[in-house]
């Protein structure tokens, strides 16, 4: 894959894809943009390669209801999209933008953080080949997803919940999540030394 900056996607696009995934034709259970980005950020970093249609499955729960094949097409255009922006992302180094802020603050729609929606999304990704991500050094990996897994509320690990309830070091962590994805995937695709 090239590094190429063709065919990123662009803020209306984001706009666009995030009004389908919060529309109608979409399951309730669907990932809205957020979820969706955290769950491609784990699919680019995965240690192996994720189908398409496994991904999208997870992201859409059930199949969206269509207004014609011209939509289908669009949107899974966007979703590519969206995807390929990520992959460029990490495979240049840069520093991946979150569609969220980098905090716990719970959102007073939501009823949660949207950092924390966008880690669970993440950790769904990782679920998808859990003993592939852990396979080849499980210490190492757990040490590097841990602030994800913090953000993501998901584990009752009794060290996750203590820093859980430490806010000034989840918060500390949350901040570190951008930093973490590059050296994720620079641990599985980096060349080796």
């Amino acid at each position: 894959m090239s590094a190429d900056t063709t065919g990123l996607i662009t803020e209306a696009e984001l706009d666009q894809l995030e009004a389908f995934l919060f529309s109608s034709a979409v399951s309730e259970d669907a990932l809205d943009l957020i979820g969706a980005h955290g769950l491609l950020c784990a699919i680019n970093i995965s240690p192996v390669k994720i189908p398409e249609q496994e991904w999208v499955d997870l992201l859409f729960e059930s199949e969206p209801k269509w207004e014609s094949d011209a939509q289908k097409a669009e949107v899974m255009a966007l979703l590519r999209k969206l995807n390929h922006t990520i992959a460029a992302d990490l495979y240049s180094d840069e520093e991946i933008l979150l569609p969220c802020d980098l905090t716990l603050d719970v959102d007073e729609e939501e009823g949660v953080a949207e950092l924390t929606i966008w880690a669970q999304s993440f950790m769904e990704g990782v679920f998808l080949r859990e003993e592939e991500w852990f396979g080849d050094d499980e210490e190492t990996i757990a040490g590097l997803l841990l602030p994800i897994m913090v953000s993501s509320d998901l584990f009752d690990d009794p060290e996750i919940i203590e820093v859980r309830q430490d806010r000034a070091l989840s918060e500390e962590m949350a901040e570190q999540i951008p930093d973490v994805l590059v050296d994720l995937y620079l641990h599985y695709h980096s060349p080796e030394k």
